[in-house]
């Protein structure tokens, strides 16, 4: 359900400060009343949140991570928690650190009642997380600048000193920049990314604080093209920005499709309430709302997809846990080549 501005404007007040209270002077709790680190973008999980409020009469208390440290600041705070957790749920904008927390005991066996028309591949087969709704890594560019046809369509091509010199990326350690590295040494191999990684050193890529601020870069001029996902290229369109995008192959012609993800905390203390909010996050209902706003992820479910006319063929070439494998030597890579 769409926020009125006005009621916008009310439910970031309200998360706001229930996230100052709880961490600051630490508020009464509530058995019923669920406690959410979210990684997805604020704008969008307000969305969310409000729509389970009026499907529950839940308020659940969020809190969100920056946009120069996503889902990274949120992920180490679950592990310095430990087996005393103060959230219930894990509602993050990428599925790889999910799939290392589940791996390392922070996130509990639970499959939410909503997820029987999920596909297998989205699904962890221990139930400790169910991805939905997917975005793309995109190369967005100003096509004022260049035409379409003019692009590389593939991501190592971008390495070449005429595109790397005019490109702008996200730090590579955090967010979806950090897992889109990670499925390059995958699917690569670990020399090979190393080298192209180099390569965009040397020729002038520049690194910056998020997507949205890749992004911004390309409309600004410091960039002619940007690597970034697909909800920032809409949401600058619009907002009137002149850029597009295309989707680069990974490699047989695949785009990397990254889900949001859903996990309910291992050790919660609202057990009951968080599973209430996990099944509500992983359902249909939570999908569509996302395809349906500025964001427009694409559902995890095919016929949900095909309701709503997204002709999009998702590949199972890619595996999300191989991916996340290479989270830390693929990471470590990035910080020495690109950030130093």
């Amino acid at each position: 359900m769409p926020l009125t501005r006005r009621r916008l404007r009310f439910s970031i007040s309200f998360h706001a400060c229930a996230s100052v209270c709880w961490l600051v002077v630490g508020c009464a709790e509530s058995a019923d009343q669920p406690v959410v680190y979210c990684s997805v973008d604020e704008t969008f999980g307000l969305q969310v949140m409000a729509a389970f409020e009026d499907a529950t009469g839940i308020t659940p208390r969020v809190v969100y991570d920056s946009e120069a440290g996503k889902t990274t600041g949120l992920i180490n705070r679950i592990r310095a928690e430990g087996d005393r957790p103060r959230a219930d749920v894990l509602f993050s904008s990428e599925i790889f650190n999910t799939i290392r927390l589940a791996d390392e005991g922070f996130l509990a066996s639970y499959k939410p009642a909503s997820v029987a028309d999920v596909p297998a591949g989205f699904r962890d087969k221990q139930n400790r997380w169910t991805a939905i709704g997917l975005r793309a890594r995109v190369l967005a560019f100003d096509p004022s600048r260049v035409k379409r046809e003019e692009l590389p369509q593939t991501w190592e091509a971008l390495s070449q000193k005429k595109w790397a010199s005019r490109l702008a990326m996200a730090n590579p350690l955090f967010g979806t920049t950090r897992g889109h590295v990670a499925a390059m040494f995958a699917m690569w191999g670990d020399e090979r990314a190393t080298t192209y990684l180099k390569a965009l050193k040397s020729n002038g890529v520049q690194i910056v604080d998020g997507n949205s601020a890749a992004v911004r870069a390309v409309i600004d001029g410091r960039a002619d093209w940007c690597m970034t996902d697909t909800d920032d290229v809409w949401v600058a369109q619009r907002d009137g920005a002149n850029i597009e995008l295309i989707y680069p192959d990974m490699g047989h012609g695949d785009t990397l499709w990254i889900p949001t993800t859903v996990a309910l905390i291992a050790n919660s203390r609202r057990e009951e309430a968080g599973q209430k909010l996990v099944d509500f996050l992983a359902s249909g209902a939570v999908e569509k709302l996302l395809a349906e706003s500025t964001s427009r992820n694409v559902p995890v479910r095919p016929e949900l997809r095909r309701q709503l006319k997204m002709d999009i063929s998702i590949s199972d070439r890619m595996s999300y846990d191989d991916i996340a494998d290479k989270l830390e030597l693929s990471a470590a890579t990035a910080r020495d080549i690109l950030l130093k």
